[in-house]
């Protein structure tokens, strides 16, 4: 089986792991990943990325000249495009931009006109109704028609689409898998150290941006009503709100138990989660986040959360999009913006030791078996074989 995959995502090396993986599980498997010769994220990663292509075993990245170089929607492919699909002649082309996505009508048309017949899919995120517009919604519209098979990120994801009118199949399941080599249980005694950290104490934690619909200040104000326990909360990120969490802490006279940690690499990461004895996930479902084609947001997956759970951190997220399907009775959830429900479910961890033990183990046992690369490679193959027949 021959597959092309065509995203901005894949620039990043570590991000291609997946896709690795699905080349060793069957010795016929080849995978072509197409990216973009050039991607300019925005963002705390606002700087022009050129991607070099690479190649291991079954696997290679082939960047290809690209118009838009930091719109995902409007991302369309070069003419080397064509001269790539006659070449490789995939049985499955798998576009990871959206449903509305003008480089996946590119790819169908171009499947069409070359006579490839493979399977068109798509990759998408997006889980808040939306109405599109002309010329947006002839776009979609064709999409959805020429798609044999769809990859949701979420479950609203699915649904939206399903109310858009598709009606073939479907999987859900996130892109990106967790490296459990990198996140895996290990003690940071340095570490720990070099921030302060006593060894037995009760660390609440956070890892992402410190904006609005992460739902950081509904944590600050959970923390503020549980001052007679012993705790300290590791913060790691950047953001906006970086001064407003220290006021509001020190308003709160929690300012001393506030570690603020900015701009750690990803392969750092799982040594601050190893610190933590919780990890928080408050995530809060916005309308002020708007994009060129739809307005809101709320949390697609929180990636954060299967990479707590590998190194066994139980974790705490809130009512927000998809983090109760991942968490499901693997960690405690509370309804998004409610700080005193989150107190409470932090105090059940404070009080029983116990119970984050055996949190911790849950979330780890679901982890290994639903979201790490090997899993989910073969969920994605399973899938790829049942729209080929």
């Amino acid at each position: 089986m021959k597959i092309l995959v065509a995203s901005h995502t894949y620039i990043v090396e570590l991000n291609c792991e997946k896709l690795k993986v699905l080349t060793q599980i069957q010795s016929d498997i080849e995978v072509t990943v197409v990216v973009p010769k050039r991607w300019q994220p925005g963002g705390v990663q606002n700087k022009l990325i050129e991607a070099k292509p690479w190649q291991d075993g079954n696997f290679r990245v082939v960047p290809i000249s690209n118009f838009s170089q930091n719109n995902q929607p409007l991302l369309t492919f070069g003419t080397d495009i064509i001269t790539l699909l006659k070449e490789f002649r995939p049985n499955i082309i798998q576009v990871e931009q959206g449903s509305k996505s003008i480089g996946y009508a590119e790819l169908i048309t171009l499947n069409n006109f070359l006579g490839l017949k493979a399977k068109n899919c798509f990759f998408t995120w997006w889980n808040l109704p939306y109405t599109n517009k002309f010329p947006i919604s002839w776009i979609e519209s064709y999409n959805l028609k020429h798609t044999d098979g769809l990859v949701a990120g979420n479950q609203d994801a699915e649904d939206i689409l399903r109310d858009h009118g598709y009606t073939g199949p479907s999987k859900v399941m996130p892109q990106l898998g967790v490296d459990e080599k990198l996140f895996s249980p290990a003690p940071q005694s340095e570490l720990a150290a070099k921030l302060g950290i006593k060894e037995g104490e009760f660390i609440i934690g956070f890892v992402g941006r410190f904006v609005p619909e992460k739902g950081i200040l509904t944590l600050i104000k959970a923390l503020a009503g549980l001052s007679d326990f012993s705790w300290k909360c590791l913060l790691l990120g950047r953001g906006t709100l970086k001064e407003t969490i220290l006021s509001e802490a020190t308003a709160a006279g929690i300012q001393d138990r506030i570690i603020l940690v900015e701009s750690v690499p990803h392969d750092e990461v799982p040594c601050y989660i190893n610190l933590m004895s919780t990890l928080v996930l408050p995530s809060e479902t916005s309308y002020q986040v708007k994009t060129l084609t739809a307005v809101g947001w709320k949390e697609q997956f929180g990636h954060v959360l299967i990479e707590a759970m590998a190194c066994k951190v139980p974790v705490i997220g809130s009512n927000s999009g998809e983090i109760p399907y991942v968490i499901e009775e693997t960690g405690l959830i509370f309804p998004e913006g409610d700080s005193e429900a989150l107190q409470s479910s932090l105090r059940q961890l404070l009080e029983q030791p116990e119970l984050c033990q055996k949190l911790a183990q849950l979330g780890y046992d679901r982890v290994m078996n639903q979201y790490t690369n090997q899993a989910l490679a073969k969920s994605l193959l399973d899938f790829y074989q049942e729209i080929s027949q």
